[in-house]
């Protein structure tokens, strides 16, 4: 086993996992591509393309911004966060964010109206949440602080 490890850089399940991976993988993608081949390989390149020369730019020149609004603080943290979860459940539901599916009432059964609320209150809630936590990080970090006001007025007062 030792000389498997040595040869091959990690267990043998490692390699039984990232084998199954592979085909999970090479699975998914035959189905995928089963139906409309070129508008698939069409979405990824326009995805990628889309990440590359307009996403990525864009959340990096954010990303710089508010780093200077607050340099050498970790508060940068409590807006990626919740922007970076609400993004991704935009990913996820956009069709249904913007009510651009047509069949999902026949589908389901269910309206699609409310999407776009529902995704803007959890938005709000994450940010509200986050900001939570900063205060609560603040009001915890200035403790000492807080303490050596206290001590400061208890013993001016016994001097006088």
């Amino acid at each position: 086993m030792t000389r498997f490890r040595r040869w091959y850089g990690a267990s043998a399940l490692h390699l039984v996992l990232l084998s199954a991976s592979f085909a999970l993988t090479g699975y998914a993608g035959v189905r995928l591509l089963k139906g409309d081949i070129l508008g698939v390989a069409l979405w990824f390149v326009g995805a990628a393309v889309l990440h590359d020369l307009v996403l990525l730019p864009l959340y990096s020149v954010a990303d710089r911004a508010a780093q200077r609004l607050s340099p050498g603080s970790a508060s940068v943290n409590h807006v990626r966060v919740p922007a970076f979860l609400s993004g991704l459940l935009l990913l996820v539901w956009w069709p249904l964010i913007l009510r651009r599916v047509g069949h999902y009432t026949a589908a389901t059964g269910l309206p699609a109206d409310g999407f776009l609320g529902r995704w803007l209150l959890i938005t709000a809630g994450l940010f509200t949440a986050s900001a939570a936590v900063l205060l609560l990080r603040m009001w915890n970090a200035s403790r000492p602080a807080r303490r050596a006001a206290r001590r400061q007025r208890r013993s001016t007062r016994n001097a006088r």
